[in-house]
C-alpha cells in the first residue's frame, strides 16, 4: 500500500524538480512527518477518555498513539501541570504515507458538503495543519462504537522551504484544496 511513496519518487519528485527548476534533487521537498493530535478537556474529570481517544488514533493511523500531559497548571481550567490532557501520533516513513493516501482519497471526501481543504493553513516555512470537526469520517471508527465525536488536528511537516513549494508538493500528493 505504499503506492503514494512510489509515485512520489517516480512521478511527484520530478515534476516538482521541473517547475522550481532545481539545482540539485536534495532541493526537491518531501514529507517529513504527519502529527495527529486530540486534544480532550474532558479528561480532568473522566481518566478512561484518554485511553479511548488512544484506541481511535490507533485504529485511524496504524501506529500507537502516546498520551499528553499539561505543561502548566491553569487554575480556571481546573487543571494541574502532568495531568493527561490529549494523545497525539507522530507517523513517518510508509506508515504516513499510508495515512496521507486514507486521508485525501478516503476520509475527506466523507465530509458533508466538502469543497476542499482550506487553502490557507500554511505557517510561511512549508509545514500545513488543517483540523477535523469529527473522527467518523475515518471508514475504521464504527458510529455504534464512539462514547463521543471528537475533533483532531492533522500537522503535515515538509522539508519545503516556502509555502508554494509546499502547496505544490501536498498538491501532488492528492490533497483536495478549495478552489
Amino acid at each position: 500500500m505504499a503506492r503514494l511513496k512510489e509515485t512520489y519518487k517516480s512521478e511527484i519528485a520530478p515534476a516538482l524538480m521541473k517547475k522550481f527548476e532545481y539545482k540539485s534533487v536534495m532541493q526537491i521537498p518531501k514529507l517529513d512527518k504527519v502529527v495527529v493530535n486530540v486534544g480532550a478537556g474532558d479528561a480532568k474529570e473522566n481518566a478512561k477518555v484518554i485511553d479511548t481517544i488512544i484506541d481511535e488514533i490507533t485504529l485511524i493511523t496504524g501506529q500507537k498513539a502516546v498520551p499528553t500531559y499539561a505543561r502548566k497548571s491553569v487554575s480556571n481550567f481546573k487543571l494541574r501541570q502532568g495531568m493527561k490532557i490529549g494523545a497525539k501520533v507522530t507517523l513517518r516513513g510508509d506508515i504516513m504515507y499510508e495515512f496521507v493516501d486514507k486521508l485525501f482519497n478516503f476520509a475527506l471526501p466523507r465530509v458533508r458538503d466538502f469543497k476542499g481543504i482550506n487553502p490557507d493553513g500554511f505557517d510561511g516555512r512549508g509545514n500545513y495543519s488543517l483540523g477535523l470537526k469529527e473522527q467518523l469520517i475515518f471508514p475504521e471508527i464504527e458510529y455504534d462504537k464512539i462514547d463521543k465525536i471528537r475533533g483532531m488536528d492533522i500537522a503535515f511537516v515538509t522539508t519545503a522551504k516556502t509555502d508554494d513549494e509546499a502547496r505544490e508538493l501536498l498538491a501532488q500528493l492528492g490533497a483536495p484544496f478549495a478552489k
